[in-house]
This record gives structure tokens, C-alpha cells and sequence, in this order.
């Protein structure tokens, strides 16, 4: 099993990220918006598997709940079970602040993401309709839940 670390996102990892944030998503947040989650206090994470740089997130938290924002592993790690063990790692760190419940939106394109979080037992609570931009005009978004 690799060794897994999770660091602060910082100032200085923010090219590393926004760099494979555009790698990962055909609208990707900014650099801007990474700034902006540092700013604003939300928890922001970097994982290292085996000592490389190998994935980000942003997860905000509001009284007894926390919001996935972003996360994304990069493309040559996939499929190795990083993003399974980061969504957990993320929810007992929300657990442990407090959060009852854990959210997030999806593109019902992302099948591979749907089923991501389908295994790390979020289930499908609601639709955001035109949620998200896409490429012919607008996506919705499922909202899911998990249950801390």
C-alpha cells in the first residue's frame, strides 16, 4: 500500500494545482479561486503518495455540515484507490470538526466520479438544474450526501 501524506495547501503549491486542475477538468477553477478557498479559511489539502504530489481539495465547512468544493487526483495515479483513501481521510477530518453530513456536486457526466463517491457511500439527495457549464450551454449537478 502506498504511503499517503496530507499537507496545508499554501501559497506556493497553487501553480501546482491550478496547473492540474486544468489537466483534470474541461472548466477548471482558477488559480484565482484556489486563492480565494486559502483566503477565505476553507480546508485545503495536498496528498502525497510515496513522497509525489499526487492530488488537491477544498472543502469548506459550515456549522454541522462540509462541502466538498474540489478535489482531484492527478491522471497518472488514478485508479489506485488515492481518491477512495483521500475521501475518507477528508470526512473524519469533517467528522472530527463536527460535521454530521457531507456534501458535494457532480456532473452527471462524471460517471467515473459518480461512481467514485457511490463507493465512499454518498448518495444521490437532489439535482441542481444548469449547475454547471458545459459545452452546448449548461449541466446539472447531483447533489450528494454522506452521512458522518
Amino acid at each position: 500500500m502506498q504511503a499517503l501524506a496530507f499537507a496545508p495547501m499554501r501559497e506556493e503549491d497553487l501553480d501546482w494545482v491550478s496547473a492540474r486542475e486544468a489537466e483534470l477538468h474541461a472548466h477548471p477553477w482558477s488559480r484565482g479561486n484556489f486563492a480565494d478557498s486559502l483566503a477565505s479559511g476553507y480546508d485545503a489539502w495536498v496528498l502525497s503518495c510515496d513522497g509525489v504530489s499526487a492530488g488537491y481539495a477544498i472543502v469548506m465547512n459550515v456549522l454541522d455540515e462540509a462541502h466538498l468544493l474540489d478535489i482531484g487526483v492527478v491522471t497518472a495515479l488514478q485508479g489506485k484507490g488515492l481518491a477512495t483513501r483521500f475521501l475518507d481521510w477528508l470526512a473524519e477530518g469533517a467528522r472530527t470538526r463536527g460535521a454530521c453530513d457531507f456534501y458535494l456536486e457532480v456532473r452527471p457526466s462524471n460517471t467515473a466520479a459518480l461512481r467514485l463517491y457511490a463507493r465512499s457511500g454518498f448518495v444521490e439527495i437532489g439535482r441542481r438544474r444548469g449547475y454547471y457549464p458545459a459545452a452546448g450551454g449548461r449541466e446539472d449537478a447531483v447533489v450528494m450526501r454522506r452521512a458522518l
